[in-house]
């Protein structure tokens, strides 16, 4: 039992934690895990990130039969890497639950990034009751725990705004492909408490440094639905680590994580002052909270959460043209109000610098119950920071910038591209590639030392984070040589996205959604790797 609400719920622990232990491995060494499941169902442990043999990769049924009840399973493999990773179940919701961990791995030799402090920061969106009601009640209706939806205000709004042709048609298009663009995330904070290292935003989790101090900052994801918007205010954050891998370093205030990735940072506070670690959900529904402080008990204000952002025919990949609706959208054209006129219009495009739009490929799948929407329009949005993001005055990362510090060590260009379409039903919830669920498809062959391109088109109103297990995606966002190295890539709404892949192991490797509903309602792909 366990009380992260005010209200005593159940939950899976590891070792009596929720979240489990920081594991602290060492480049260079071999590891052993005894992993006893004294759950009363199945269990697995995923190290997620980790390259490894297949067989300890952990997903249970996938050349791993699972850790049964009263079973103790035996990991054992080299450490080949560095950096910050995490470890969860790979069994149905037990991830949502608490079976979550943050792992760091020191490197061989001396460090790139030096610091004072280190502090690895785990988030979570928890909730208490059990997750297949959730699912349940999301397969039923989608919008379940949407309390945000538009209005007649909103319409009225929209209308004085956009003029009333202009928003009857806009909304006819929304009806015809059953969405709504204040549907960014589903649930949101009206089920979720976020947490901070296990604590809620009440509890202050506290994190200690002296003036001048240089303090690294592991952020890890372990969130089963949730995206964060991070920042300190009074502090700029040097991003120095993406997903395990050193980056030459950026600048920036704030920066979006999504489902399942890490990123590092270093701060410098100068100051014998609190400040606010503050990460809000991406609905603007709820947010984590905690302190970098010189001593325990002290606080500094908790900033105000930003406008909740909407999305737009343009951001779906629907951008009209004049024949379709009798005029076209400008770049910078919002029709939808954010909370009718308690809030600014926020524009989630970001269309300053965006990359050309280019028509979506001529092999769409099929529309039908498990393909709602076509993108018409797509690109590859890299430099784009995200929904309600570029209007705040602050610099916010974006994957266009990121820069791997030494060059890739496969050279090669890639022999074939593997294309690979989002897609869903929102309605039915219902998600997959290629409009089929894992349960209808077979596995993706490609051979052991195999270089190819693997490329991703969202045909989706939802951003996915897309993770790929047992081997680096190299993403192509113009760096070269050194393009930047991660194990999950969050995939925005209309985007085209392609990373270069080198197999490492033979087996099957999952590569899935990381939101944990998209992953259990069928968008999982697995790929073979077979004997060259």
């Amino acid at each position: 039992m366990v009380n992260k609400t005010g209200t005593p719920s159940w939950a899976y622990g590891i070792n009596g934690g929720v979240p489990g232990p920081v594991l602290h491995w060492r480049e260079g060494d071999v590891v052993t895990l005894n992993v006893t499941n004294n759950l009363p169902v199945t269990t697995g442990i995923h190290w997620h990130g980790i390259i490894l043999p297949n067989p300890m990769d952990g997903v249970p049924g996938i050349e791993f039969p699972g850790i049964r009840p009263g079973e103790t399973f035996t990991y054992r493999f080299p450490v080949v890497q560095s950096g910050t990773y995490w470890y969860h179940s790979h069994m149905g919701y037990q991830e949502q639950k608490g079976l979550i961990g943050a792992l760091v791995i020191e490197p061989d030799g001396e460090p790139l990034i030096k610091v004072d402090r280190d502090y690895p920061i785990v988030l979570d969106d928890w909730m208490d009751g059990d997750p297949l009601v959730i699912a349940s009640e999301l397969k039923q209706n989608p919008d379940y725990y949407n309390y945000r939806r538009r209005t007649l205000g909103t319409f009225i709004s929209d209308a004085e705004q956009s003029g009333l042709g202009m928003t009857i048609k806009e909304r006819l298009s929304w009806g015809q492909m059953r969405m709504d663009p204040s549907g960014l995330a589903e649930p949101t904070g009206a089920l979720y408490t976020y947490l901070m290292n296990g604590a809620p935003p009440a509890a202050n989790w506290t994190a200690l440094f002296k003036p001048g101090e240089r303090v690294r900052l592991r952020f890890i994801n372990a969130s089963a639905i949730t995206y964060y918007d991070i920042r300190i205010p009074g502090l700029t954050m040097e991003v120095v680590h993406v997903d395990g891998n050193d980056v030459q370093p950026v600048r920036v205030d704030e920066l979006r994580i999504g489902v399942a990735e890490t990123y590092d940072v270093i701060v410098e506070p100068r100051e014998n002052r609190a400040y606010t670690i503050f990460a809000q959900d991406v609905e603007r529904s709820g947010y984590a909270r905690g302190t970098l402080a010189p001593h325990m008990g002290m606080e500094a204000p908790v900033p105000a959460m930003d406008p909740r952002p909407l999305r737009s025919m343009g951001d779906m990949g629907m951008r009209m043209m004049p024949k379709e609706i009798g005029a076209s959208y400008p770049d910078d054209t919002r029709i939808g109000g954010i909370m009718g006129k308690m809030a600014p219009k926020v524009s989630t495009a970001d269309r300053v610098g965006e990359q050309p739009m280019h028509p979506n490929t001529p092999d769409n799948p099929a529309m039908g119950v498990e393909v709602q929407s076509n993108a018409k329009m797509v690109s590859t949005r890299l430099d784009l920071p995200g929904d309600g993001l570029n209007l705040l005055g602050r610099r916010v990362l974006t994957l266009a910038e990121l820069r791997s510090v030494n060059p890739g060590v496969d050279p090669r260009p890639p022999t074939r591209e593997i294309l690979l379409h989002l897609t869903g039903n929102m309605q039915r919830f219902i998600w997959g590639f290629d409009g089929k669920k894992f349960s209808e498809v077979g596995p993706i062959d490609v051979k052991l030392g195999e270089r190819f391109r693997l490329r991703f088109i969202n045909d989706t109103m939802m951003s996915h984070p897309i993770h790929l297990h047992g081997m680096w995606m190299e993403l192509e966002n113009g760096g070269g040589e050194h393009r930047p190295y991660l194990h999950t890539i969050n995939v925005k709404p209309a985007e085209d996205v392609s990373l270069l892949v080198t197999t490492l192991a033979t087996g099957q490797w999952p590569l899935h959604c990381h939101i944990l509903y998209h992953f259990e309602a069928g968008m999982f792909r697995v790929l073979r790797v077979l004997p060259a």
